[in-house]
């Protein structure tokens, strides 16, 4: 009885081992030899080969990987913003636009947020979305929901976001368009192919203020211009002040898109409004020879948190 059922079952076996073969004709795989193992074929779904395996290993991160949250710096004795800026990688134009309101000098203890990425830290207002924000930093909305782990549309009021923003381009106006087209970070000659006659820094002339020290010092740099000669935004931003003041005569001031403030001095005309939006090329007025000026020229200033500041290279001038 038993020798019969194990019949039985060898048969059932033999029957579908012979069906199945019989059923699917293409079902058969090659017959694999060493050397061809050796070489390398294919057998069906699976690559054979001295060095083909079924499963690769895994490879293990051998630095960390890179913080999505804003970094976190103490201002100790002897900062500055470039030497900050060197020790996060970072254009000195990011911390300020990661830190409004930010003044000058810097005080030992105060606390600054940077962008742990090249790009800009940004606080959430009352009425931000990410829709808004996407545009006036340059980015796309996957961008700042994504890099900052955000599932949904709403962005909470008074939260810390970070926007990744390609060194490349820079900040947007809040209209979309590049603030900086020509050279992010970089200020455009506002009188092209004008000469400098007086740089930045210290100066034996006596009718320059005293400042940081020095008994004269001129704030800013001077380009020698014709009376009514146009001139252009070193950097796109928002008109924060037009008209007379004092010493700089009738002046312009814009607000860059990082935050920083430029002013264009002893003009004979202004050119645009306070509230406009300029980009960066674009008229804001004329030169001339008003306030405390001998002569006609622009007086070129930046000023970082209040306090004038070398702009550095002028392309163009």
């Amino acid at each position: 009885m038993t020798h019969a059922v194990v019949l039985a079952i060898a048969g059932a076996m033999s029957s579908y081992a012979t069906f199945d073969r019989s059923f699917f004709p293409n079902s058969h795989a090659p017959a694999v030899t060493a050397a061809a193992a050796g070489e390398g074929v294919a057998a069906g779904d699976v690559s054979l080969g001295r060095d083909s395996v079924i499963i690769k290993p895994l490879s293990i991160p051998t630095s960390p990987l890179v913080s999505h949250a804003p970094n976190v710096h103490t201002v100790v004795q002897g900062d500055t913003l470039e030497s900050i800026g060197r020790q996060f990688n970072l254009p000195w134009r990011y911390i300020v636009w990661s830190n409004p309101g930010l003044r000058m000098p810097l005080k030992v203890g105060q606390t600054l947020r940077l962008a742990p990425v090249p790009g800009v830290v940004v606080i959430v207002r009352r009425g931000d979305t990410a829709a808004s924000l996407a545009p006036a930093y340059g980015v796309d909305v996957n961008t700042v929901l994504g890099f900052n782990g955000i599932r949904g549309p709403q962005l909470a009021p008074g939260s810390v976001l970070v926007l990744p923003v390609d060194p490349a381009q820079g900040p947007n106006l809040s209209t979309g368009t590049p603030a900086d087209p020509v050279d992010p970070g970089q200020f455009l000659c506002p009188i092209p192919g004008a000469h400098i006659i007086q740089p930045f820094g210290p100066t034996s002339f006596a009718i320059e203020p005293s400042f940081g020290g020095y008994l004269h010092f001129h704030t800013g740099i001077d380009l020698l211009a014709g009376y009514g000669t146009p001139m252009v935004a070193a950097a796109g931003g928002k008109v924060t002040a037009a008209g007379p003041a004092d010493y700089f005569g009738i002046r312009v001031e814009i607000t860059d898109s990082f935050g920083l403030v430029e002013v264009y001095a002893h003009m004979s005309q202004v050119g645009v409004a306070v509230g406009q939006e300029v980009q960066q090329g674009e008229k804001v007025g004329y030169v001339g020879s008003t306030g405390l000026s001998i002569g006609s020229h622009l007086h070129f200033q930046l000023q970082v948190g209040g306090m004038p500041t070398a702009p550095g290279p002028l392309i163009g001038c």
